[in-house]
């Protein structure tokens, strides 16, 4: 996966696999809060 000139690999050792985790955790509080403040 790339996003501009960085290469994201999420089977990359352990710390693909951690900031993967950290990133699915804030993206689900993101929209939880997203999700309670339209409703």
């Amino acid at each position: 996966m790339r996003i501009g000139n960085t290469e994201i690999r999420p089977l990359g050792g352990g710390l693909g696999c951690l900031l993967m985790i950290l990133f699915s955790v804030v993206a689900s509080v993101v929209l939880t809060v997203l999700v309670n403040v339209v409703l």
